[in-house]
């Protein structure tokens, strides 16, 4: 466990998350949120689920605040917009980045990728000139 997840873990515990929020917003067993919180005194006090009927109360991934969940809408994992865009570009490793295509280049044949783009020809603008201008600069 990390000394930023030690940090979130007693932050989130003493803003009355419970041990299930906690493990679940920071991606850590449950195991590991209740020994760290029973070896540093942060254990005994149940998380307060104060919910109006329907709804369920979670935690915000990157700050810890409360956040009040309405059923049948998707579920929130941030309080704000600047909390979402922080928490992931902090962890760039975790996003799932399914728009990936893989190409050849139509000008010098090397194989390249490109990300949101389904319909590229050209690995780079040097190539795209050369492809479609026959290697002269566009006038």
């Amino acid at each position: 466990m990390t000394n930023e997840q030690k940090f979130q873990i007693r932050k989130l515990r003493q803003g009355n998350c419970s041990y299930s929020n906690i493990a679940s917003t920071l991606g850590v067993t449950l195991s590991a949120v209740k020994g760290y919180c029973q070896r540093n005194g942060l254990a005994g006090v149940r998380a307060v689920t104060e919910a109006t009927p329907g709804s369920a109360i979670s935690c915000c991934k990157k700050c810890g605040k409360e956040i009040r969940q309405r059923p049948g809408i998707k579920e929130i994992k941030f309080c704000s917009e600047s909390c979402r865009q922080s928490w992931w570009n902090a962890h760039q490793d975790q996003v799932s980045r399914k728009a990936v295509y893989k190409y050849t280049c139509a000008c010098c044949g090397k194989p390249f990728s490109a990300y949101g783009n389904a319909h590229r020809k050209y690995c780079s603008h040097p190539c795209y000139i050369k492809g479609r201008y026959g290697g002269r600069d566009a006038q």
